[in-house]
């Protein structure tokens, strides 16, 4: 057997002298005994796989509503190639992989139904009352809402793994870890991709569209496609082509950066006054266009806005219903009700909802005429 010591050892010997080192973790907020064969950010990640959030972004929006297709991103797809991503360039520049891993495992938990559209309502529901944002509730999610052990609320991370969540007020705590940024730029990265793919996919995207976006006139002329008309299995090739053109280009830009910054310690990267985790000023041009494209194009298509608009009724609907009867919240957040108010509890309620569960409640508390109401 391989021991948490030894796996240490290996991390010290291996890894470049700026990555994080579990032996040299800032520990947790509740101090335990760590394991006898997994190093602290293993278990952080294993903690983080087992949680219900974690399994409900199955059925959570990316894009497309869940039930709009089998093929389309979900919230949970979108975290595993983030996931992949992340972990490629961490071990690429030396970096710890198991805590890059970790931190995109979790960066998404926070994530209402209906995605980014759901998030807007939540926050506009909750104005007055500390507003919504998915960043803070993933945070919120690990730290309170899941239980690992019923004496104690949250999963007891590392506070590694926490920072690595923590996207905003960061005037006391320095730039994230390495790690963290990784993931950062490999949320970027992967959503780019796969937006660009499912675009076509759907059809909502065209190739005569694309042909006026300069990272995909690149990519075209990299992979030695026409792209006048796009197969199947050409518009595969491309998604993996754009990965792996975007992954080397990022791992390189930083690597560049690690090297001239002269780094010592993981301390010395956070308290730089740069990010070091970057895209090559090339390519960082040709993402910030291709973002304006896809939310000119794709998140503002008029069928995506059906889906925003649906998203907005029933979000809306469910949390003034249960804010006037919280007795229909389940005992859980009836308890959170007492100590963070009926506001936060609706919402943390309703955040971690899915979005089939969303409609299902919706559509029990507007039934047709003449139906029974829910439960029947």
């Amino acid at each position: 057997m391989v021991t948490r010591a030894e796996l240490e050892a290996r991390e010290a010997a291996t890894l470049a002298p700026y990555a994080t080192l579990s032996q040299e973790s800032r520990g947790r907020e509740h101090p335990e005994p760590e394991g006898a064969t997994r190093t602290a950010f293993q278990k952080d990640r294993d903690r983080v796989l087992h949680t219900t959030a974690f399994r409900r972004l199955e059925a959570k929006t990316q894009v497309f509503l869940n039930a709009s297709g089998d093929h389309y991103r979900t919230r949970l797809t979108h975290t595993l190639e983030v996931q992949q991503v992340a972990r490629s360039v961490a071990l690429t520049l030396g970096l710890n992989e198991t805590l890059a891993e970790t931190i995109a495992l979790a960066h998404d938990l926070g994530h209402p139904p209906f995605g980014h559209a759901g998030e807007r309502v939540l926050n506009a529901l909750m104005e007055g009352h500390g507003g919504f944002d998915h960043n803070a509730q993933a945070r919120r999610i690990v730290t309170l809402l899941e239980y690992r052990r019923p004496d104690a609320p949250g999963l007891n991370l590392t506070l590694d793994t926490l920072d690595g969540l923590n996207k905003h007020d960061r005037a006391d705590l320095g730039r994230p870890s390495l790690e963290a940024q990784v993931v950062d730029a490999a949320d970027a990265l992967a959503y780019t991709a796969h937006d660009l793919d499912d675009g076509l996919r759907s059809g909502l995207l065209t190739p005569a569209q694309l042909a006026y976006v300069p990272l995909w006139r690149e990519l075209l002329g990299r992979a030695g496609v026409d792209g006048t008309r796009i197969s199947d299995r050409e518009r595969r090739h491309l998604h993996r082509d754009l990965l792996g053109w975007l992954i080397t280009d990022l791992s390189e830009s930083s690597d560049a950066a690690l090297h001239a910054a002269s780094l010592d310690s993981a301390h010395a990267a956070r308290t730089s006054p740069h990010v070091l985790i970057t895209y090559s000023p090339h390519v960082r041009d040709l993402l910030r266009g291709s973002a304006t494209f896809l939310r000119e194009n794709l998140y503002r298509h008029w069928r995506v806005e059906m889906q925003v608009e649906q998203a907005s009724r029933v979000l809306t609907t469910l949390f003034h219903a249960l804010l006037a009867r919280p007795s229909m919240l389940p005992p859980p957040y009836r308890d959170l009700a007492a100590t963070w108010g009926t506001e936060r509890a609706v919402c943390d309620y309703v955040a971690g909802m899915t979005d089939r569960y969303a409609l299902d409640i919706h559509a029990s508390l507007t039934p047709p005429p003449g139906t029974a109401p829910w439960p029947r």
